[in-house]
């Protein structure tokens, strides 16, 4: 990884948390209150796009919920959540360009959280977007060209990125 190049240096673009619960109502409203007092953030509803009669989900039904942290709030959430996890992180988590997505079973684990009878327990994903400065060449609306193949991150790049930037072991 080049260090000089500020264009070349990798960094978080956003990080995505969500709980599934599997139906609206009460159960969603506390998974709600527990994202809402790990972040600081009102999560949104995520809603199903499929029918799946197996596990009597409907299309339309809400399903779950979840939020976007970026910048200052990204880094600091992440550091909580590999601090629970013991900074480790499998290199199975990182896909072909760098991002990176992984699981808490308890959201009792963080620092400063107890467990509450009132709310119960709930384990949530974590997915991590990582990327270099000038990639939104490809999404922009005006004048989008394509990315060239150098400059887009890689397993490896993400891996050594995270490792670095979080003090985190990469187990392979």
């Amino acid at each position: 990884m080049n260090e000089n190049n500020i264009m070349r240096r990798p960094h978080i673009v956003k990080c995505v948390v969500s709980i599934g619960v599997g139906e609206g109502g009460e159960r969603l409203q506390r998974a709600k209150k527990v994202l809402e007092m790990l972040t600081g953030q009102i999560p949104v509803e995520t809603i199903s796009k499929t029918t799946n009669a197996d596990l009597g989900i409907r299309k339309g039904q809400t399903i779950g919920c979840k939020l976007t942290l970026r910048k200052k709030k990204a880094y600091d959430f992440i550091k909580r959540a590999f601090w629970v996890r013991q900074n480790t992180i499998w290199g199975d988590s990182f896909d072909k360009y760098g991002n990176l997505s992984f699981g808490i079973t308890d959201h009792t684990d963080f620092e400063g959280l107890s467990y509450d009878p009132k709310i119960g327990i709930f384990g949530m994903d974590i997915a991590i977007e990582l990327s270099r400065k000038g990639e939104r060449i490809k999404n922009r609306k005006l004048k989008q060209k394509k990315l060239p193949s150098h400059h887009k991150l890689t397993h490896e790049e993400g891996k050594e990125f995270i490792a670095k930037a979080f003090s985190v072991e990469v187990i392979e």
